[in-house]
């Protein structure tokens, strides 16, 4: 199959341009003019654009607009064109005019997008299909948006909990590495004839000035050693396997282990709540909320429990085996079910989990900033030590 780009117009006289997939031009023109389309011109495209995701602040302010245009009462085709001549990307703007050429040829828009989901979020088809259905679409894009951006937070916070530590020892090795490298070598000699005959140099002396001379062999091997931890931690995305081995070893990491359980739980309730108001059933529910968490772990939860679901048992009895999912989630979730107030109860286990990463994060911020001062300040003031303990030594042999 070939993607053949056309120029064509429609019965009422409109000039019409998008792309279409046949296994040759006769095909894609016979395809044109079943859909009603008069072909001036018709080309195959030489390379296939690839099929990326749209940005998420993209995505976020296309589903805000939607929501309005919607909520407003404006027909979908000729308010997804303005969106268009207003998108801030070429991209978006190709994309949403795709969109909008399968509109009009009466195609329903869950559809329209499910043909282009690789460049959309997982759950929106579902999303769009279910507030069609209901005719509560404007509600359902304004919680998906609500959703997005609780994901968004949290992945911010999950971020800059990791950064803040690099950043500083970074900063720990420029500086030590400009004390070794210019610092510490003058005062090499000067140390050496000083103790020359009288004391020997403390140990601690004695290995810094080595060090000194092997501090760029250092810095070779440990940039190596980084490298290979990269290559292979990124390896190790190739299968799902790899992604959970990946994620079992980040969890485990101090502070911001819990950081990122936390955050991972706000947007499962989140996507449970969105899923749940646009009338998904609870398994399915707690199957497309793990797929949306792009967490292996998590998607490995979520099956497990939607198959115990599906057979009958209760949420919180067939999440006992839930690895990421806690009792007080699954046994909260099981109540609300039971008095029909699950979309509620999974809102604010959403804002709760939300307010917790948050507070996490604070703590965990709290925590390093004098830890990672305390380590820094340590391991410079060692290296100044060392160059003053002979002082000391001598200063005591001569009296």
């Amino acid at each position: 199959m070939a993607l053949f780009a056309y120029q064509s117009v429609t019965e009422s006289g409109r000039l019409m341009t998008g792309t279409v997939e046949a296994s040759g031009p006769e095909q894609a023109e016979q395809m044109l003019v079943e859909m009603r389309l008069h072909v001036n011109a018709i080309e195959k495209v030489k390379d296939r654009p690839p099929q990326t995701a749209v940005g998420r602040n993209e995505f976020l302010l296309f589903n805000q607009q939607l929501a309005s245009l919607t909520q407003a009462g404006i027909p979908l085709e000729r308010g997804l064109r303005e969106l268009a001549a207003d998108a801030g990307s070429g991209k978006m703007s190709r994309l949403i005019n795709e969109i909008t050429d399968e509109l009009e040829r009466g195609v329903p828009l869950d559809e329209a997008v499910e043909k282009r989901k690789s460049h959309f979020p997982p759950l929106y088809s579902q999303i769009l299909k279910a507030g069609l259905e209901t005719g509560r679409l404007s509600e359902m894009l304004t919680s998906l948006n609500r959703h997005l951006e609780v994901e968004l937070q949290t992945r911010r916070i999950i971020v800059e909990s990791v950064c803040y530590p690099a950043v500083v020892l970074v900063l720990m090795a420029v500086i030590l590495t400009f004390l070794l490298v210019f610092i510490v070598p003058s005062f090499s000699e000067v140390l050496k004839d000083m103790s020359d005959g009288r004391a020997r140099l403390p140990l601690l002396t004695q290995a810094v000035l080595a060090f000194s001379n092997y501090v760029w062999y250092f810095w070779a091997v440990m940039g190596i050693a980084a490298v290979a931890a990269v290559l292979g931690w990124s390896s190790l995305s190739a299968s799902a396997a790899g992604r959970r081995m990946r994620e079992n070893v980040f969890l485990k990491i101090p502070l911001v282990g819990r950081v990122y359980e936390s955050g991972l739980l706000a947007r499962l309730a989140e996507a449970m709540a969105v899923l749940t108001a646009a009338g998904c059933t609870l398994p399915l529910t707690v199957r497309l909320a793990g797929q949306s968490s792009r967490s292996e772990l998590m998607k490995q939860d979520c099956e497990m429990l939607a198959g115990q679901i599906e057979q009958g048992q209760g949420i919180f009895e067939g999440g006992m085996g839930c690895r990421l999912i806690p009792r007080l989630f699954l046994y909260a979730t099981q109540l609300a079910t039971q008095r029909n107030e699950l979309h509620d109860s999974l809102m604010n286990l959403g804002q709760m989990y939300a307010q917790q990463t948050i507070a996490r994060q604070g703590r965990t911020r709290a925590l390093l900033m004098p830890m990672m001062i305390i380590f820094v300040g340590g391991i410079v003031g060692l290296v100044v030590l060392a160059m003053f303990l002979p002082m000391v030594t001598m200063i005591q042999v001569l009296m």
